[in-house]
């Protein structure tokens, strides 16, 4: 039986990635999640709605635990950055808020804005401490 060709080209996209594509990668999947919610939200399809809610926070989960903290302040405001964000979606997740949902998406936009930005600076080698807090070297 033969793979799905889409499923195939993810796949060797996720194992050909550096690891700071990985992390714009996960972003993107995120606010993936968190528009699908909102919409899900909206239409008023619960189940929907917390399926993504809770895909997107698997994701910033993964960040959080990635963290370094031996690294210093960057990674401690970035673990509060994520834990607010789970807190926020808890609650959009309580009260189907699209609101909510909506104002995480903004906040995870400009992270992965940033996180763009740092990687564009570190494959060229200018120096950045976006990524103070998060291991990229692989």
């Amino acid at each position: 039986m033969q793979a799905n060709p889409y499923n195939t080209y993810k796949q060797t996209a996720v194992e050909t990635a550096s690891p700071e594509r990985l992390v714009i990668m996960l972003y993107d999947g995120a606010l993936k999640f968190l528009r699908i919610a909102r919409e899900a939200v909206e239409n008023k399809n619960i189940e929907e709605a917390n399926r993504y809610i809770c895909k997107a926070q698997d994701i910033i989960n993964e960040f959080n635990v990635s963290l370094d903290m031996n690294t210093g302040e960057i990674a401690f405001n970035l673990r509060n950055i994520y834990d607010f964000w789970n807190r926020m979606l808890i609650e959009a997740n309580i009260k189907k808020d699209p609101v909510l949902i909506e104002q995480v998406t903004e906040q995870v936009q400009d992270m992965r804005d940033a996180w763009v930005e740092a990687a564009l600076k570190y494959k060229s080698g200018q120096p950045t401490t976006a990524a103070g807090g998060v291991n990229i070297e692989g």
